[in-house]
């Protein structure tokens, strides 16, 4: 077998194990039971989207009849987007799923490899 074909085997393999040690972390981390971590992960798992809250802002000084807030709106709508792509709404459940549906394709392609 070709050598730098067994040094991808190998890094696949290191990958993949890498993978399964970090969704065992995280899967530890939801089941842990103490109060002020059910707290923290809670808020994780609820997590705010401050863009979509300031565009809705926004877009009601944009269209509420004093002028004064007419010039406030578009701005606020803008740093709302700029926001959305800034910050994501990721949670903890949805790291966890990502990371295990990425392990289990490199699982797949590792059996494949054989």
């Amino acid at each position: 077998m070709d050598e730098g074909l067994k040094n991808g085997i190998d890094k696949i393999k290191r990958l993949s194990d890498s993978l399964k040690r970090r969704t065992e972390v995280y899967s530890s981390l939801v089941a842990m039971d103490d109060k002020g971590t059910a707290r923290a992960l809670g808020a994780l798992q609820r997590a705010p989207a401050p863009g979509k809250k300031i565009q809705k802002v926004g877009f009601i000084l944009l269209f509420s009849p004093d002028p004064f807030t007419t010039f406030a709106g578009p701005p606020l709508i803008i740093a709302g987007k700029y926001l959305d792509r800034v910050y994501n709404g990721a949670t903890i459940k949805d790291i966890g799923t990502q990371t295990k549906d990425f392990a289990s394709h490199m699982t797949s392609i590792k059996d494949t490899m054989r």
